[in-house]
């Protein structure tokens, strides 16, 4: 078997400052690793919304400044650290946020050019990162690496929501206002469990589209509708059973919370600005009505991947569609300016080439 050559350094995308564009530049990686730490060539990655509000500065400031980014990806193990036994060289692997089996390591640094570059447990937005064990899930080599790198986060979490967070029951009724990776995965995840109607909203038609395709059986354009009221004529009198809030808006929120009957469930997926707070009337928790936020939808990646990754391969997902664009690494601003403006709809690759 041929033998891998350990790179010393490579391309990664990083956050300087807060509100600016991504820097690219090579950085130099760690000379040895430590204790459950893995050192893996990245294929593939996926941009969440998550990366945007961390580069908008959405939970405030950042500590952590200049670091990498990026949490959900697909690759190829080259090295592992000490102690470490659920990964081994040269397996085909998910990189996810949520945390699966292993050591949680300690996280790393890079070197940019005689400066530190902070790292999280996992970051996807370079060509070879330093992975904690437990952000690593291997799967079968011959996995389609823009199918496994939205195991990372879209599909995991869109399909928590469903099961963990809203528990939707057949037949219920299910709004999921925002149509973007996470949404469209929602809105397939409430197509598998027989929910009806099953009101897709976002502002862009690309979005709307892909969410029928998905399994949504109402489109709302909130940018051309007033949703609130076309949700009241879709749902009727009792109001919706569960509505799923992916923008953090607090008047989404709000929304949400007046719509759903008086049993309802609202699940909050998105998360707020720092300082953007919600005012709701709250009597109505007290008898049966459910507020709560979901954490990547409570996913277990070791044993919810496979699960999720034998659906794609029985044909029961669909999830390659979901992929509409590419950007190699080097236009990763570029990628990040589409989904801002809504001209990127689902979930946009960056390649590494390689």
């Amino acid at each position: 078997m041929t033998a891998i050559t350990r790179p010393t350094a490579g391309r990664a995308a990083i956050l300087v400052k807060l509100g600016a564009p991504l820097e690219i530049a090579q950085v130099k990686l760690p000379a040895q690793l430590e204790a459950g730490q893995v050192l893996v060539r990245i294929a593939c990655s996926g941009i969440c919304g998550s990366q945007l509000g961390e580069i908008d500065g959405a939970k405030g400031e950042d500590r952590f400044l200049p670091h990498l980014l990026g949490h959900e990806g697909a690759g190829t193990v080259l090295e592992v650290g000490p102690g470490v036994r659920h990964v081994k060289v040269r397996d085909t692997v998910v990189l996810h946020w949520r945390k699966g089996r292993g050591i949680e390591s300690a996280t790393p640094s890079y070197d940019w050019g005689g400066r530190k570059a902070n790292a999280g447990w996992v970051t996807t937005f370079n060509e070879y990162a330093v992975v904690s064990e437990n952000r690593l899930t291997a799967i079968p080599a011959d996995t389609d690496p823009e199918v496994a790198a939205l195991f990372g986060c879209a599909v995991t979490t869109g399909f928590g929501v469903v099961q963990n967070n809203a528990r939707v029951r057949i037949g219920e009724s299910v709004v999921v206002f925002g149509a973007g990776g996470v949404g469209l995965n929602i809105v397939q995840a409430c197509a598998l469990v027989t929910a009806r109607p099953i009101i897709a909203v976002d502002l862009y038609d690309g979005r709307l589209e892909l969410a029928k395709k998905m399994g949504a059986t109402h489109l709302v354009n909130a940018k051309r509708e007033d949703a609130r009221e076309r949700i009241r004529a879709i749902a009727g009198p009792a109001g919706v059973n569960v509505f799923v809030d992916n923008t953090g808006l607090p008047e989404i929120i709000r929304m949400g919370y007046e719509l759903t009957g008086p049993q309802g469930r609202v699940t909050l997926v998105g998360v707020p600005r720092k300082g953007n707070d919600i005012s709701i009337h709250s009597l109505p928790l007290h008898f049966g009505k459910v507020l709560s936020g979901s954490h990547g939808g409570e996913a277990a990646p070791a044993e919810d991947i496979p699960r999720y990754l034998g659906l794609y391969c029985s044909g029961e997902i669909r999830l390659k569609e979901l992929v509409t664009q590419r950007f190699p690494l080097e236009r990763i601003n570029e990628a990040i300016a589409g989904m801002r403006d809504g001209s990127i709809s689902g979930r946009c690759m960056i390649t590494m080439g390689g």
